[in-house]
């Protein structure tokens, strides 16, 4: 049985979880509290104690300090979530997780465009040097390497038209992706995708949720399936043919612009 609580850490678990469970439930919930209260901060008197099953739904709340632990009826897999009912408490309100919450100091964007030595000055000074200029070639350059394969700012709309011409009777059709051999259903071919790079995409809908949406980029749908099963990919990463399910897909070496 778990406990837990916010801001405790993966140690404070592991220890716990020792001392309820080598308790055996004999411990009374008061007992238990003071335990918790060197761990996550909360006075005892302030605690709410909740069982929650393993779907994350509460089973009892440990309202009576006097009674056991196992007259609650844990049962291994279940977890005791820690309230702090106190209204002055720091975690109050969400104070101790949520950022959004803590007053920032906030600069306007045209105070921000006055300032001398910024990133965006560098930026536009770069751009003005060089329109094709983009911060991964920066690197390379500063690195002495040459830009990866790939990664040069694709400015021609019709890039790969040719490999998309080979697949564009194929919607409908069984396909591979590389890297990876993820296997899956062409659903589009195209270009002028709203949200992608210039040049021509393939929708693919794959068999496994190795993707990165629905079908859906840049608040337009180009075909629909479950979220994390589509994806846009370059013709020349995409074979159309009998290729049968697999169990497994893969998605790693993939280079940022060759897949949305």
């Amino acid at each position: 049985m778990a406990t837990t609580a916010p801001l405790i850490s993966k140690e404070d678990i592991v220890s716990l979880r020792e001392y309820v469970t080598g308790q055996g439930g004999q411990m009374t919930i008061e007992s238990l509290k003071v335990k918790l209260s060197f761990h996550v901060g909360t006075n005892p008197s302030a605690m709410l104690l909740q069982l929650l099953n393993e779907a994350g739904n509460i089973v009892a709340s440990c309202l009576d300090d006097s009674r056991k632990l196992g007259y609650y009826s844990p049962h291994d897999g279940y977890s005791l979530h820690v309230v702090d009912m106190d209204p002055t408490s720091a975690s109050a309100g969400g104070w101790l997780e949520d950022v959004s919450l803590v007053d920032k100091y906030v600069m306007s964007d045209d105070a921000y465009g006055q300032r001398e030595n910024t990133y965006r000055r560098w930026k536009q000074g770069k751009l003005a040097e060089d329109p094709s200029w983009t911060l991964e070639k920066e690197m390379a350059k500063k690195r002495g390497v040459a830009l990866p394969a790939g990664k040069e700012k694709v400015t021609d709309p019709e890039f790969q038209a040719a490999e998309a011409g080979a697949l564009s009777g194929c919607v409908g059709s069984r396909c591979c992706v590389q890297p990876g051999d993820r296997r899956g259903v062409i659903r589009f071919v195209g270009s002028g995708v709203a949200g992608l790079p210039l040049g021509w995409w393939v929708g693919v809908q794959y068999d496994e949720p190795v993707g990165r949406n629905d079908g859906s980029t840049g608040g337009k749908t180009y075909f629909s399936c479950a979220d994390g099963y589509g994806g846009f990919v370059r013709p020349d990463k995409v074979e159309a043919g009998d290729f049968p399910c697999l169990d497994d897909g893969l998605s790693d070496g993939l280079a940022s612009g060759d897949e949305i």
